[in-house]
């Protein structure tokens, strides 16, 4: 699924930035201190964007009642004090009012719900000059658990930087998984040569168990299968997401022990083999294979644990994209150039035409991306935070995610992510990963390889500063192909290649004396051997 979930990470990073009525609930009592998601209203309440300068204050604990008048309280009893109070029965402005008249300098207003920014008219704006927020009820019992016998209280709402270091980690997870996804399927080429090749029982799969597309109807089905498994997922989202979710513990786990068994190929670890009767096996196996399907379920346990699981889900997702370029191979530039076309064209149509389609006018692609709910609802242009922080809906596991750091009040309230698809990894990766098969099949030195590489990387780096510039999302494969496409055969057109690039090779042959392409373009095939 090429995913494009830049657009969602643009979208969560400038909504935030525009309309975050997020705050932090600073509670000390001693050195003993907490952090408590507030929601706010930043036209009714003036509140501090840093700890340093914010006021403290005593917290009085009233949540046995809604102040919705003062139910015989004398004025100036609660003077210079933060209040919490339940939710209900009136408007926050007249439970503002009344905590003026009784010298509260602070409302916290406590809920047991969904928390919803509040709002109000103008004349409503002048009357209260007491900063108010909301806080989940059940984090003013946790307080109380953790601070039992006085609280002190400071609000601050930290600004949004708009730029976040996660996205520089996001990059560098991206470009790692293609460089090191191309290098092994380059290896896995040598390695064949270096063996000989040998004729395999059917034109698209060889020895090892890996697929070729080498038909241009075959692509051509493939995306049609894409797209209509997208448009399942959000008709059926509720059901079929479980089915993704086996899928992925399932292809994860095979991924892993296939990456995890490789690098000790590669250090020479013994795989320390057991005979049991007449049968062998490979004790290195088992324990990678117990590592691996541990991992994978663990994962699927703990899935929807936002605080950690992103790490596992990252380390997962790493190893299937390695393992789908080396294991999906394409058989020629041509097959390149119309698998990745059709995939931009899938790409934009997903999220810039389909809003135009859906009742609710969002994007199928983002929609199932995020899953239904995801980053929280929005209700006449205010922030809706749910009143429990975690999860109530599944999400795909089909994006890498890493926690925007930045983003502190955000991520009390509900953790906020920079995302990026598998699919704007994995789709320019199968161009990187035949790049360096050609470069083993000419026996260059990695020129096409680091070249594609390094396209990525301005691709990658042009859609953030595009993205960052405009405030708008941007869908990734739309600037990734054609910088790659056109990196690759500016090479092949430069080194006088781009017929051999265009048309690729196949060398399977009845004995072992494969040779390279000739610099004419010409393979050395055996005569029994037709050249395809």
């Amino acid at each position: 699924m090429a995913a494009n979930t830049w657009i969602i990470l643009a979208a969560v990073l400038f909504w935030s930035k525009a309309e975050c009525q997020e705050a932090v609930l600073h509670v000390s009592s001693g050195a003993l201190h907490k952090d408590y998601c507030l929601v706010y209203n930043s036209s009714w309440s003036n509140i501090s964007d840093s700890l340093s300068d914010a006021v403290k204050y005593e917290l009085v604990n009233l949540t046995r009642s809604v102040l919705c008048d003062a139910e015989g309280r004398k004025p100036g009893s609660l003077d210079g004090k933060a209040v919490a109070v339940m939710i209900g029965d009136c408007a926050f402005s007249q439970k503002a009012q009344v905590a003026q008249e009784l010298g509260a300098a602070v409302l916290l207003i406590a809920s047991m719900d969904a928390m919803a920014t509040s709002s109000a008219n103008d004349t409503e704006y002048g009357k209260v000059k007491i900063p108010l927020a909301l806080m989940r009820y059940s984090d003013f019992l946790d307080a109380q658990k953790v601070f039992p016998d006085k609280m002190e209280v400071q609000l601050f709402a930290p600004p949004i930087p708009p730029f976040d270091v996660s996205i520089i980690v996001m990059f560098a997870l991206a470009v790692f998984t293609i460089a090191m996804g191309g290098f092994w399927s380059g290896a896995v080429e040598r390695a064949k040569q270096n063996a000989g090749p040998s004729l395999s029982g059917g034109e698209d799969r060889g020895d090892s168990g890996d697929v070729t597309l080498y038909s241009p109807l075959k692509v051509l089905l493939f995306v049609v299968l894409m797209c209509g498994m997208l448009v399942l997922m959000y008709f059926f989202y509720k059901w079929l997401v479980y089915v993704i979710i086996v899928i992925f513990c399932l292809a994860s786990a095979t991924a892993l022990y296939s990456c995890l068994d490789a690098i000790a190929n590669a250090v020479g670890c013994s795989k320390l083999n057991v005979s049991c009767g007449e049968r062998t096996c490979s004790v290195r196996s088992l324990l990678l294979a117990a590592v691996c399907i541990t991992l994978a379920v663990v994962w699927g346990v703990y899935r929807n644990e936002d605080r950690w699981i992103w790490i596992l889900q990252d380390l997962l997702g790493v190893a299937f994209c390695l393992h789908f370029m080396k294991t999906i191979t394409l058989s020629n530039y041509k097959i390149c150039v119309f698998l990745l076309s059709l995939l931009l064209i899938y790409d934009v149509f997903f999220v810039f035409i389909t809003p135009f389609l859906t009742p609710n006018g969002e994007s199928i692609m983002v929609q199932v991306a995020l899953g239904p709910g995801a980053g929280g609802e929005k209700g006449d242009g205010n922030v809706v935070i749910p009143a429990d922080p975690s999860p109530s809906y599944e999400k795909l596991p089909v994006v890498m995610r890493v926690p925007r750091f930045s983003a502190w009040a955000q991520n009390l309230c509900m953790m906020q992510f920079s995302i990026l698809g598998y699919g704007d990894i994995i789709v320019p990766g199968l161009l990187v990963a035949y790049c360096h098969r050609f470069d083993v099949w000419i026996g260059s030195n990695r020129i096409y390889f680091i070249s594609c590489t390094i396209a990525y990387c301005v691709g990658l780096a042009v859609t953030f500063a595009v993205m960052l510039l405009s405030g708008m999302g941007q869908p990734a494969l739309l600037y990734l192909v054609p910088f790659t496409l056109i990196t690759s055969a500016v090479v092949a057109l430069s080194r006088k290649e781009f017929r051999q690039f265009w048309a690729g090779t196949t060398y399977q042959v009845l004995d072992s004396s494969q040779e390279p392409l000739l610099p004419d373009g010409e393979a050395a095939y055996p005569s029994s051997v037709r050249k395809c």
